[in-house]
């Protein structure tokens, strides 16, 4: 079947070529400019913006909508594989066989003779066998840890990754006790008026805070996500209720504004558990 023929094709079955078909079809001669125009670089945005549309689509509960967005998030797979198939790198079988043999290769608990029944079991196993291919016993124990995930994402994993082995807090108490004195030492510097030092504060202010988040179990972007969707909510209530007043957001004063936010935020308290 040649590409014309398989862009066409409604074979279940064949799909995933059919999408490969379309793809080299884009980027040939006669296809999409667009398309053709595009790098590895170039689609580094997309890429990011798709899984974070995916995510979004999960965190809804919308499940046709994470169908749509994961076939998004596969056209980047394609997209960048084909373009590595031009310059002869690699192709996307050669991306499949790749995580195929990583996934055999790290869990001989299922496809060896290794035991490990338990997820932390299973976990220690997958560091071990990782660290191992990468040959990071050489490296630092944290080495490339999270290299491009989000700062607060990869703040929580460098946290995680460092708790395997000891390096953490007995309790929350000490976790709170560490974001007060960075909170502490935030003020001492606003007072002095050292802007790299005041910065540098901050920075560590968030890095306790998303320690205290990991030490809960809970994700910082989630929570994140859900304070931007709070603040959103109270926003637009408070916008409302300006408008119904006359009164739009360019002219009201902040005393204006902060009475019909402390009003939204009433009205949102008693109908969402905040």
């Amino acid at each position: 079947m040649d590409d014309s023929e398989m862009i066409q094709c409604a074979d279940p079955r064949l799909q995933i070529d059919r999408l490969r078909a379309i793809m080299h079809r884009l980027r040939a001669p006669g296809g999409c400019p667009w398309d053709a125009e595009q790098s590895h670089e170039s689609l580094i945005s997309n890429l990011i913006e798709e899984a974070h549309e995916c995510v979004d689509a999960i965190r809804s509960g919308n499940i046709e909508h994470l169908r749509e967005e994961l076939g998004d998030v596969l056209l980047q797979v394609v997209f960048h594989s084909e373009l590595a198939a031009e310059s002869k790198a690699f192709t996307f079988d050669d991306v499949a066989a790749g995580i195929s043999e990583k996934l055999v290769r790290r869990h001989p608990h299922v496809f060896g003779t290794s035991a490990a029944g338990t997820t932390a079991a299973v976990l220690a196993q997958w560091d071990e066998i990782k660290r191992g291919e990468k040959g990071a016993q050489e490296s630092s124990y944290l080495h490339g840890i999270g290299k491009g995930l989000p700062a607060m994402l990869r703040a929580a994993k460098l946290q995680k990754k460092a708790a395997k082995v000891g390096f953490d807090w007995p309790d929350a108490r000490g976790v709170l006790a560490k974001v007060r004195e960075e909170l502490d030492e935030l003020e001492a510097e606003w007072e002095s008026g050292d802007d790299p030092k005041i910065d540098e504060e901050l920075g560590d202010v968030l890095f306790s805070l998303v320690n205290l988040m990991r030490y809960r179990h809970l994700d910082p972007e989630v929570l994140m996500a859900s304070a931007n969707d709070k603040f959103e909510c109270r926003f637009a209530l408070m916008e409302k209720a300006l408008k119904q007043r006359g009164l739009s957001l360019e002219a009201a004063s902040l005393e204006e504004m902060e009475a019909e936010w402390q009003k939204a935020k009433q009205e949102q308290q008693s109908h969402q558990p905040w």
